[in-house]
């Protein structure tokens, strides 16, 4: 066994031990070995090894330089919180959710417009982004026998990999490999099949620029175009994380499934229709993160690219 092999073993050894751990403690127990290790690492890690200032940045981006520094920290230590007890969540989430107990962990906004999206036949692309807990989002929709292709990245652990492929895939869905998903996405959409997908990630220099939180942001473009070229019905959703005091002496966390936005593609005709879809999806999104911006990841540089300024004739030949 080679060195790499070895570090993969070793970390899924790990992982395993750290899982069987987690799935035997009370759910009290569990919340406060999350919440700790997120205090640990927001108060004592050094805030450049935690991307802190990128985190703050994209904060103050997000709600104006008038927010406080404290509200700042609060919401960056907020998000560690979220981020550790999600992670906690996903490994008792088989033994935690099940259709029975549906109705103790999620709380429903919205729901017969999803519903009404799903009974038209069409495809649907359900969109989401690094918001809350968007492992459960999909992981619903299994258990409810509406199965769908999740997209994902290949995790560079393979004994890893088959783990999360395997919860995934628990309850009826099928993963499809971030590298790639162009192909199966289109073989899925043709088929009628739906997909889920995160829509927040930075798309470079060539994505379309649509505004988030006020500010201009590169989004892929290929998310409007399928819709259009599909015919598909476009859900914008997440399942975030009730406040504590809201938790109601529940026997394990809950959640609001909310689908914030329906978008049909039929209702957009015009040479501009990827850019208004765009627009509307991100729109719908940051319409989520307000509900709870410490359920957001803020480390990841959604505001990475900036768009490409066009000087006209009169400047270039001044220069």
């Amino acid at each position: 066994m080679d060195a790499r092999k070895a570090r993969h073993f070793c970390e899924y050894v790990f992982f395993c031990t750290v899982v069987f751990s987690l799935r035997c403690l009370p759910v009290r127990s569990v919340r406060r070995i999350a919440d700790s290790h997120a205090w640990f690492l927001h108060r004592i890690v050094p805030r450049r090894l935690t991307r802190y200032g990128i985190a703050a940045d994209n904060i103050r981006r997000a709600f104006g330089n008038d927010v406080s520094d404290a509200d700042v920290d609060r919401i960056t230590y907020g998000m560690w919180r979220h981020l550790f007890r999600m992670v906690c969540e996903i490994i008792q989430l088989e033994r935690r959710f099940r259709l029975y107990n549906c109705t103790d962990v999620l709380r429903f906004h919205q729901r017969n417009k999803c519903i009404q999206a799903v009974a038209t036949g069409r495809p649907v692309l359900f969109l989401g982004g690094h918001f809350g807990n968007w492992e459960i989002s999909v992981n619903t929709f299994g258990h409810f026998d509406f199965p769908m292709g999740v997209v994902a990245r290949d995790l560079d652990n393979p004994w890893l990999h088959s783990w999360f492929k395997r919860f995934r895939e628990s309850t009826g869905n099928w993963t499809i490999s971030k590298s790639g998903a162009s192909t199966q996405l289109v073989e899925e959409l043709t088929a009628g099949c739906s997909v889920s997908l995160l829509c927040d990630q930075d798309a470079g220099p060539r994505g379309v620029f649509v505004d988030f939180f006020g500010k201009p942001a590169s989004t892929f473009k290929s998310i409007a175009l399928l819709a259009l070229q599909y015919d598909a019905i476009i859900v914008v959703g997440g399942a975030w994380r009730l406040p504590d005091h809201e938790q109601y002496n529940s026997r394990w966390t809950q959640f609001e499934l909310a689908t914030e936005d329906v978008i049909d593609s039929r209702d957009f005709t015009t040479a501009g229709a990827v850019v208004q879809i765009t627009q509307k999806f991100t729109t719908a999104l940051e319409s989520l993160i307000r509900r709870a911006p410490d359920q957001y990841f803020w480390v990841h540089r959604r505001w990475k690219s900036a768009p490409r300024v066009r000087r006209s004739k009169e400047d270039q030949q001044a220069a």
